[in-house]
């Protein structure tokens, strides 16, 4: 690994705050971020389209389809099965899950490198200064002079705590890698497990969507019986419109709630990744690796999409992170 002529200084050494200040912004990530969430648009007007068109083009009449008070029993079965079978906290949480998933709100490049950044400005706290020093950024890091220059970890309350939890371990001294390993895992599956929970919400909501469709229909159905001293027409009418609750629960599951329940899945995943970040760094750290090599094993954890470079790495942690609001683009590597 290249070795910088700022190695030696600390991230609030003026002479690193003007190389950081003076480097060019890398790529913004915002681009996209709103061309993933845009995917999702263009899915479901792709869907509704090949749906509506196919049907008219058989010669049917949008008009039949249109039955509120069909959707009506399917939604609010629906809705009221989700509030019945969820605890109130997951329930604010799929809300804010489906938010996330419409926004594509996954990880960018500024946040992996603000992590990696971090990680490495406290490695080197530990190594270099005295317990006192260190456990004061740990014990408060809303005013560290370390977290102060990476505004997206500290905005992650969670993870913020993650990382102070473990760093203050190891700077007690007497823990063993295999038992931090253990401990980390531990966390990070409960993690995962909570953060999972709008996914299971929903999935389960898919998977009864077809049954209470059939439930609508079965009721159009009852509306039609009475109704059978009615012309043959008039009948048609409405043994249509009770069909029109088995399409419709069909159609919610597998076409709107199951690949929105697949998005948000996809989306706390990627969240969950910064956690294995730290995990895998921390470990490597104890193991006695130093603070360059130790991010190594970090970044390798990343996606191969997503994975900045190691000069993009190198440069930012050097720096000792990036200015508040600039946003870095950063070219991935493999």
């Amino acid at each position: 690994m290249p070795i910088l002529p700022y190695a030696g200084l600390t991230p609030s050494h003026p002479a690193l705050i003007q190389f950081r200040t003076s480097q060019p912004p890398l790529s913004s990530g915002s681009l996209l971020q709103w061309g993933s969430a845009l995917t999702i648009v263009i899915g479901f007007v792709i869907t509704i389209a090949c749906l509506l068109g196919g049907f008219v083009a058989m010669g049917g009449h949008i008009g039949v389809i249109w039955q509120p008070w069909e959707y009506v029993i399917i939604c609010g079965s629906a809705l009221g099965t989700f509030v019945v079978a969820n605890p109130m906290r997951t329930i604010k949480d799929s809300g804010r899950a489906i938010v996330e998933a419409l926004k594509q709100a996954t990880p960018k490049a500024r946040d992996y490198l603000d992590v990696l950044g971090v990680l490495y400005s406290l490695m080197r706290e530990l190594r270099s200064k005295p317990r006192n020093e260190v456990e004061g950024q740990i014990d408060d890091p809303q005013n560290s002079v370390i977290f102060a220059n990476f505004k997206s970890v500290l905005a992650n309350e969670n993870l913020t705590h993650f990382i102070c939890d473990y760093a203050r371990l190891i700077l007690i001294g007497n823990a063993r890698t295999h038992e931090i390993e253990a401990l980390m895992d531990e966390e990070i599956q409960t993690i995962t497990r909570d953060k999972l929970k709008p996914y299971g919400a929903l999935t389960a909501v898919s998977e009864a969507l077809p049954a209470l469709g059939i439930v609508a229909a079965v009721l159009g159905v009852i509306k039609a019986m009475g109704a059978l001293d009615q012309s043959p027409e008039l009948l048609g009418q409405l043994i249509g419109a009770a069909l029109v609750g088995t399409f419709a629960g069909v159609f919610f599951s597998y076409g709107v709630v199951g690949p929105l329940a697949t998005n948000i899945k996809i989306v706390r995943e990627k969240k969950i990744r910064l956690y294995i970040i730290v995990k895998q760094t921390l470990l490597a750290f104890m193991n006695g690796a130093i603070p360059q090599v130790a991010l190594e094993h970090g970044r390798k954890t990343i996606s191969a999409y997503d994975r900045p470079s190691i000069d993009d790495v190198e440069r930012e942690t050097m720096a000792g992170g990036k200015p508040a609001g600039a946003e870095a683009p950063v070219k991935a590597a493999a």
